[in-house]
């Protein structure tokens, strides 16, 4: 007779839209459950072996398993059905509870697009793909040679691209819930590593304070030290706009220091009047809403880390070119 044991031997790790559901499952109640427990849950209920559990990827970066339970966290996240309130945990919303009151056999990414968190999401993706293939067409009317659609290559770069806008939006999640010094600190090291300060981050300074006009930060421009940029960080709620007001308010506190530089960011939106204030401004001011901050920390390596390198090999064709010589 066939054991349950048994059954669980011989069950392979199915696609990672199969454990979306029972992830959501994992999470029911409402208290915030460790990401350990998650995988607990979804491989007892869907009678996944321990040795299927241990997989890894032929890198060996990791167990196939967990990284597809977190990568259901992830699409789950992305259309507002679960939260991530702190490292490692995760956390069910209202809206994740209502499908859970009346759950869909199976959801994957069409069932996700009823959700608009998860539209905007995938918007974010397709405009960033659109940018890209924009930028490939370029290359190719210059004589390179672009990838075409649907190659290996590319469904590497559309996957890397996902994951990369996934991360970017977790970020911009993790920087709004941290502490309003954070952010300054967090500027004042990216410019660093942008190479403002001769790529030196000692070269700046945090000075936010309590009745500080608005002035968050300063970095020298360069390793020499020959002109200062002052830096404001505004921690705002991702949905929020920054105005021309606060740009106005930002030149008048550069200008009472005699700085001719600033930059101004913000966790949030900048709207039309703020960019026109800037644009038209005497002062040098560039403004970095929170999209953009989190694809420049990401450029820059500040708070992440590397998971995974993908080298993809071509055969070197000189190696063997037999008439060109020895």
């Amino acid at each position: 007779m066939e054991t349950k044991t048994t059954r669980r031997r011989n069950m392979a790790i199915p696609d990672y839209e199969s454990l979306t559901l029972s992830t959501l499952k994992s999470l029911a109640g409402g208290a915030e459950i460790h990401i350990s427990a998650v995988y607990d849950f979804v491989a007892d209920e869907l009678s996944i072996s321990s040795e299927d559990r241990e997989k890894r990827y032929a890198s060996g970066s990791g167990s196939k398993y967990e990284h597809w339970v977190r990568w259901a966290t992830t699409e789950l996240k992305m259309a507002a059905l679960i939260e991530k309130p702190r490292r490692g945990y995760c956390r069910i919303t209202p809206e994740g509870e209502i499908v859970l009151a009346n759950p869909p056999p199976r959801i994957d990414r069409k069932f996700l697009k009823k959700f608009p968190d998860y539209i905007e999401w995938e918007n974010k993706v397709a405009a960033r793909r659109k940018a890209r293939q924009k930028e490939d067409e370029e290359l190719g009317q210059k004589g390179e040679t672009s990838i075409p659609a649907d190659t290996p290559e590319e469904m590497v770069e559309q996957a890397a691209l996902e994951i990369k806008t996934a991360l970017e939006t977790e970020l911009l999640e993790r920087v709004h819930q941290a502490p309003p010094e954070f952010l300054e600190r967090l500027i004042i090291e990216l410019l660093g590593k942008m190479g403002y300060g001769g790529g030196d981050p000692k070269m700046g300074s945090v000075t936010g304070k309590p009745g500080d006009g608005g002035i968050d930060g300063k970095i020298k421009e360069d390793a020499l030290g020959l002109d200062e940029v002052y830096v404001q960080a505004k921690r705002y709620d991702p949905q929020k706009v920054v105005g021309g007001g606060d740009i106005r308010n930002f030149v008048g506190a550069i200008d009472a220091e005699g700085v001719n530089k600033g930059v101004f960011v913000t966790t949030a939106k900048f709207n039309q009047a703020a960019e026109s204030v800037a644009r038209n401004s005497s002062k040098r001011i560039i403004l970095i809403d929170g999209e953009e901050l989190t694809r420049l920390m990401v450029e820059n390596g500040v708070g992440v880390r590397e998971k995974t390198t993908i080298e993809i090999k071509r055969i070197d064709e000189d190696y063997f070119d037999f008439e060109g010589g020895s």
